[in-house]
């Protein structure tokens, strides 16, 4: 939200909840027009920041439920504020996945129009490409997953070196053999995943589990759903520390995708909640990101390789989520990864 006539609207309503458009119209501090408020008041009601009640003379708008959810943040001055000094949700939100994430919708019009316009294009592309050329792309974005991916979690292997690795079987000089182990990992998982393209038409616990033994394999990382409590770096949020909470939680997690018919929500759900959730000792984010591509190809949508995305401001925006469950600047991240990936690929 760029437009300071946006933040000021939110400001008025947020000191008089309840407010009709003539009375923000009337309080404005600088001149403007009745019909650019009427417009800027759809619009902050589409993006799910404001609702509205009554009809007529009698609307009246309101703060959202959802406004947490959504409202635009400057991520950059967010972190002006060092971990102690933030006011933060440190705690796992048990309303999160049963209640709020349920019944709202994660884009806005606009971006719908967008990403499907993205797929749109995506499908044509692919339409006049020959099975071996569209294996050969698959496999390019494979590359570029597997070492971007990897490169978010600390891995040092550049993306030349990456290629030789997953190509030739070549390892790099001056690496360790758990960051070759981390690539191959991610290769493999991706190769089951297009051998098997269905196999998460129907998301599970098991399957999440499935995916993630795959890519700790040979890396000294439990595979299981972890019994002890996780900290995480650079954040006081606190994920579940029991067990049987966290299996709910993912069941619950499960539950709230499977019901989705948007395959963008899912997509972008799995990449949140998995990483909310933190089920696993380690490699949760490494999970989300294959097991989101997953949903993708399964419903023959562009897979999404992430290779542009800074690894500081993916961390950064997964950790907004963490502190505020506010999605805002990791739907950017997804929008703009996904209109990459349908660019540069097939």
């Amino acid at each position: 939200m760029n437009d300071k006539r946006e933040l000021e609207i939110i400001k008025i309503i947020k000191q008089n909840n309840g407010v009709s458009s003539k009375e923000i119209f009337e309080v404005f501090s600088e001149p403007i027009s009745y019909a650019t408020v009427k417009r800027l008041l759809s619009k902050l009601v589409e993006q799910n920041l404001l609702t509205v009640k009554g009809v007529g003379k009698s609307t009246r708008y309101l703060i959202s439920i959802n406004y947490d959810l959504f409202y635009p943040i400057d991520i950059n001055k967010y972190y002006e504020k060092e971990i102690d000094e933030r006011n933060i949700k440190p705690h796992f939100n048990l309303q999160l996945i049963t209640d709020t994430l349920k019944k709202v919708n994660l884009f806005t019009d606009d971006e719908s129009l967008r990403l499907n316009l993205l797929q749109e294009k995506f499908k044509k592309n692919v339409s006049k490409l020959s099975e071996i050329e569209f294996k050969k792309e698959l496999e390019r974005l494979a590359i570029d997953l597997s070492w971007k991916s990897s490169q978010i979690e600390g891995n040092t292997y550049s993306l030349l070196e990456t290629e030789r690795l997953l190509k030739e079987k070549e390892t790099a000089k001056g690496k360790t053999k758990a960051e070759a182990v981390m690539l191959l990992n991610h290769k493999e998982a991706i190769d089951f995943l297009i051998e098997n393209p269905d196999y998460l038409s129907s998301l599970s616990v098991s399957k999440v589990e499935d995916i993630h033994s795959i890519l700790m394999k040979e890396l000294g990382i439990a595979k299981n759903i972890r019994r002890a409590r996780v900290g995480i770096s650079g954040t006081n949020y606190r994920p579940l520390d029991n067990d049987f909470q966290i299996v709910e939680a993912l069941t619950e997690m499960c539950d709230l995708i499977n019901s989705k018919n948007n395959i963008f929500e899912k997509a972008l759900l799995i990449l949140l909640l998995i990483s909310y959730i933190q089920p696993f000792v380690d490699g949760n984010k490494r999970t989300a990101r294959i097991v989101c591509n997953a949903i993708l190809m399964n419903h023959q949508y562009c897979p999404i390789s992430f290779r542009t995305v800074d690894s500081v401001e993916y961390k950064k925006s997964m950790l907004l989520f963490y502190e505020q469950n506010n999605i805002s600047s990791f739907k950017e991240i997804f929008i703009s990864q996904f209109e990459f990936a349908v660019k540069t690929y097939f």
